[in-house]
């Protein structure tokens, strides 16, 4: 989507609909490409409600405000509404394991001087974690990967691979934390079963000791059906990405909202 040539449609596509002594509008462009704030930081947006009030082969207009306009990619919505409806509209968000988006602040509990507990949020500028929901581990090893897929970056460069993992529903973790002793013998390991359109199965990442590398599985009923060898880290998020990313999560989800009702006024 060329968001010049969609700057230069909306005067004519929103005439109508704004008042004659406006002379400016606010435009946001949604077409699945990450945004940046005016710091340069990504940003996970808004879901909103607006009325549909044009549209082309290439786009959706919605008015969010009387002044406000949201261009939507009409190739990347979950459903296509018509002129007139009004809607809910949920672009894409980076979200944690639990299924909370990943820019939600973080909450702790403290106690003060007087053993009375009070809540603390903390939210760090352009951060947006997403953690594996696993313990401490005792291998150091499993740490490095634990911290290698919560902080490198997915193929898009805009999720971690932890996004990416949410995304293909990653649930069911289970892990393998040895001693050092043991560490050929069970060799570190986060295993987690996916459900997207790509593959549906368990996804098991192994750090091979010896090659320092790292080695992918997938398997179905107990069945490795594909083994990916020789993984180096900067190669892990390309290779997940492969094997289990169905890129569904650039859609953009519309939901067409109830009409309002009229109420009719009873004639004396």
């Amino acid at each position: 989507m060329d968001a010049e040539s969609i700057r230069q449609q909306m005067p004519g596509l929103i005439r109508g609909h704004i008042p004659s002594n406006v002379r400016s509008f606010k435009l946001s462009i949604f077409d699945g490409v990450p945004q940046k704030s005016a710091m340069g930081f990504f940003i996970d947006p808004q879901p909103f409600e607006g009325t549909v009030i044009a549209k082309t082969d290439e786009i959706v207009v919605v008015q969010t405000g009387r002044t406000a306009f949201a261009a939507l990619n009409r190739t990347r919505l979950t459903e296509d509404p018509d002129e007139g409806v009004r809607v809910h509209v949920a672009p894409y968000a980076r979200r944690r394991f639990d299924g909370q988006r990943a820019d939600t602040p973080e909450e702790k509990t403290q106690i003060d001087a007087e053993g009375r507990p009070y809540t603390v949020q903390s939210w760090i500028l352009g951060s947006a974690p997403a953690k594996l929901p696993i313990p401490q581990p005792r291998c150091p090893e499993l740490q490095a990967l634990i911290e290698q897929l919560e902080c490198l970056p997915a193929p898009d460069r805009f999720r971690c691979i932890t996004h990416l993992m949410v995304d293909a529903g990653a649930r069911d973790f289970t892990w393998v934390d040895p001693l050092p002793d043991d560490i050929f013998k069970t060799p570190p390991a986060i295993s987690f079963t996916v459900s997207s359109e790509k593959f549906q199965g368990r996804v098991t990442v192994l750090y091979r000791r010896g090659l320092d590398l790292y080695a992918v599985e997938l398997s179905r009923n107990g069945e490795i059906i594909q083994q990916v060898e020789d993984v180096y880290v900067n190669n892990l998020g390309q290779v997940l990405e492969r094997l289990i990313d169905d890129r569904n999560w650039l859609r953009i989800e519309v939901r067409c909202l109830p009409m309002a009702k009229k109420h009719r006024t009873a004639r004396k």
